[in-house]
């Protein structure tokens, strides 16, 4: 089993930045895909960005592209999100996430194993 409890979140104007953290307990991450998704009020959750194992990958949906940079540091079982650029439309609770195995693609919401609570980012205008 893995725990996953994300940090990191708040309220941030439009423009600003924020970086989430999400620290893994239970068992090292080293060997486990780790990704970000994030949900708006209304909307389901959706893919926001992934790394593999050695963090020599990483994957991004395209409206954050060139704004986020997902990162991870295996010896402290940490997953990051640094978030620059934040627009309204980034408002949601993100949720770090865990799957047994690398990634060779985009992953899905029903290929991850393992869940955070989320926390909340809030973007005004």
């Amino acid at each position: 089993q893995v725990q996953l409890v994300e940090s990191g979140g708040g309220l941030v104007q439009a423009g600003g930045s924020l970086t989430l953290s999400c620290a893994a307990s239970g068992r090292t991450i080293s060997n486990y895909g780790m990704a970000w998704f994030r949900q708006a009020p209304g909307k389901e959750r959706e893919f926001v960005a992934a790394i593999t194992w050695r963090g020599l990958r990483a994957y991004y949906e395209i409206a954050v592209t060139g704004r986020f940079t997902i990162s991870r540091d295996n010896a402290k079982n940490m997953l990051y999100l640094q978030m620059n650029s934040l627009k309204p439309e980034d408002t949601a609770v993100y949720y770090c996430a865990a799957s047994v195995g690398d990634f060779a693609a985009e992953p899905s919401y029903h290929t991850m194993d393992y869940w955070g609570e989320g926390t909340l980012v809030t973007v005004s205008s």
